[in-house]
């Protein structure tokens, strides 16, 4: 049989389609309708070059991870081959895992774990000396202090603190939303930011539900009140009533414009409050050195890169830099977040007009309500919160600064140096939690044996541990440490610094908020915790290159990658705000883009004033000389900071 010349193409196309769909198990009819042809039905009728072209775009998307983890290696590969050096080894393991944590192709633990192959294949470090690296005393203290942290969250504890905290500041619009940026902030210090979020959304919505009730109760009050209003003929272009003697008269209070107003009021207030709990379990992680993984990614690599400092950065010196960064940006998000979805009618914002008082109330009684149904405080509840105070308290006295604190009168060696870390004091408490009972110690009943006695439980258990301990933070970590020493050991850092040094011409304060206005947005695309990981090797070259003190730009970058605010997927308590409903992208990154830039600049006030005298930036100290071969005199580096 004689086929025309359109035929064949369309019978070559479909064939070539048919045996592309066969030889990747893909049934395409199944996923794009289309009209088949009855005798083969698997080959589809439309534009074969169109369809084809389609088809190809969706293979490769569904195959995307698979292309980058086995392409990207073999792309990159000319970088270790032509420039077989340790410092190319090295660059070539850190550009490889910042594309794979950009576009997560494997899990962000996964890639943290590269570091133990690659390292040691590549001659950069012995595989024993990598592997030390994913539970060190950083890894440590972060891991006992989520001990202490899931203990308050099993007993409850963190849900009590914050009910009561509502209850004292009141439930006014404004103080309401100031209220629960407060307490999330609170708590996402000491716990995670993803917990606090998903314990105080419910509350939150739980709250607006009883403001929306209240409203609508008083709406149908109004209306019965007013029994003309159902017989009102609404003017679309004039918004006005016409009656029988053809008079215009202004809409009354309870017309369809009032009510109109109030929804669309109703609706960005809970934009507000569902934004200003995620935002301020952010902003609270900042607080303190376990608020937040880049927090301890900085304690981490600072030990990591410069073995002899004399730990600059613990527990005590931290919180003394960023609580007061925390308190400012904590106002100022709420002052920008009252003028965006509440407007600039502070009388209606803090509740003075009557409306807004009667929704106060109907909200205070939800928290009233809420509040009953935990009951008296049980045992368990006063144990945890006993220990976690005494948790603070030994963190904060180990090593205040101003005096030697109990960690170096009580536990040091021959030449005086602490012995116990803020790691020590987290799994000390942690371990108490396993051994306290979580009822007054007496015997019980057994339920599942009956006649046999049992001993309380204890306030924490493994399987609990096991549950909600976020292990793929722990190996996040470990694999930015890895990093960071590999690139002390390879002597990255001190070429990445040698180049660098052209930058001493440009003033220190613009170098620094050019890094932290980058770090911020490339942490809106990745995990904060791989950003960190990323970026503080560098920046510490870059410090060291230029004879700054290292911590006048890792520590200002360190805050700027939790700054976070812009996009749902950019940190989990943005996602799990954005699941309640009632938010769109545009106000996310509408909001979130002013609190970045508000976020970097009141990092640059802070790292500019009270912590030169916090973390001594006022010369190059003398252990950052260990991994420079630049030659930095302390007296120019007093120069250079004192003029900012």
């Amino acid at each position: 049989m004689l086929l025309s010349q359109d035929s064949k193409k369309t019978l070559i196309a479909r064939a070539s389609q048919w045996l592309t769909l066969h030889w990747l198990d893909i049934s395409l009819p199944c996923r794009l309708p289309a009209p088949v042809c009855p005798s083969v039905p698997w080959i589809p009728e439309t534009p074969s070059a169109f369809y084809t072209m389609a088809t190809c775009w969706q293979v490769l998307w569904a195959y995307r991870s698979y292309l980058i983890v086995f392409a990207l290696p073999i792309l990159l590969l000319p970088l270790p081959i032509l420039v077989a050096t340790k410092e190319a080894y090295c660059a070539y393991t850190i550009i490889l895992m910042a594309f794979f944590w950009c576009t997560e192709a494997l899990p962000l633990a996964v890639t943290a774990l590269l570091p133990i192959i690659l390292f040691p294949m590549m001659g950069i470090m012995k595989s024993s000396e990598v592997c030390i690296q994913y539970f060190n005393d950083t890894n440590v203290l972060f891991f006992g202090g989520l001990l202490v942290a899931i203990a308050v969250e099993h007993r409850n504890l963190h849900k009590r603190i914050a009910l009561r905290v509502l209850l004292i500041i009141g439930v006014r619009p404004a103080l309401l939303m100031l209220g629960f940026m407060l307490v999330t902030a609170f708590l996402s210090m000491w716990i995670s930011n993803t917990a606090s979020t998903a314990m105080m959304m419910p509350i939150a919505h739980a709250v607006l539900q009883q403001l929306s009730k209240s409203s609508r109760d008083r709406d149908i009050e109004e209306g019965r009140n007013n029994p003309t209003f159902g017989l009102q003929e609404i003017s679309d272009k004039n918004k006005v009533t016409k009656h029988e003697n053809r008079q215009i008269h202004p809409l009354p209070p309870g017309s369809l414009e009032s009510k109109t107003n109030r929804i669309q009021k109703k609706y960005k207030f809970s934009q507000g409050m569902s934004l200003c709990v995620c935002y301020s379990a952010s902003i609270g992680g900042l607080a303190t050195l376990t608020g937040t993984g880049p927090n301890l990614v900085l304690q981490g690599q600072v030990n990591s890169l410069f073995p002899n400092n004399v730990n600059v950065v613990n527990f005590a010196s931290w919180f003394g830099f960023a609580f007061p960064v925390t308190v400012i940006f904590l106002l100022l998000t709420w002052i920008w977040l009252q003028i965006l979805f509440l407007g600039f009618n502070f009388r209606r914002n803090f509740g003075i007009e009557g409306q807004m008082q009667e929704q106060g109330r109907a909200g205070l009684e939800v928290i009233q309500r809420e509040h009953r149904q935990l009951g008296p405080m049980t045992f368990a509840e006063k144990a945890v919160a006993v220990l976690f105070v005494l948790l603070v308290l030994l963190w904060f006295t180990r090593k205040p600064g101003f005096y030697p604190g109990w960690g170096k009168l009580a536990f040091s060696d021959a030449k005086g140096k602490s012995l116990v870390s803020d790691g020590t004091v987290a799994i000390f408490v942690g371990m108490i939690m396993f051994i306290m009972p979580s009822k007054i110690p007496g015997l019980t009943q057994d339920p599942e044996r009956p006649g046999k006695l049992k001993g309380p439980p204890t306030l924490l258990n493994w399987k609990t541990v096991n549950e909600k301990m976020p292990w793929n933070i722990v190996f996040l970590l470990g694999g930015g440490f890895a990093l960071a020493k590999g690139c002390e050991v390879s002597g990255l850092s001190q070429w990445l610094g040698n180049k660098l040094t052209p930058l001493q011409s440009v003033s220190p304060s613009t170098i620094v908020l050019i890094l932290c206005i980058m770090v911020a947005a490339f942490t809106e695309c990745t995990s904060n915790v791989a950003t960190a990981s990323l970026f503080l090797p560098i920046l510490a070259s870059i410090a060291q290159g230029i004879c700054l003190h290292p911590l006048y730009v890792m520590v200002p970058c360190t805050l700027s990658a939790s700054l976070a605010f812009m996009l749902p997927v950019a940190t989990p308590p943005n996602a799990i705000s954005f699941s309640f409903g009632g938010l769109r992208v545009s106000d996310m990154a509408r909001a979130g883009f002013m609190l970045n830039i508000i976020g970097v600049l009141v990092v640059m006030l802070a790292i500019n004033s009270w912590a030169f005298p916090i973390f001594n930036l006022y010369t190059f100290p003398s252990w950052a000389h260990s991994n420079s071969s630049t030659h930095c005199v302390s007296s120019e580096s007093n120069t250079t900071l004192s003029n900012l």
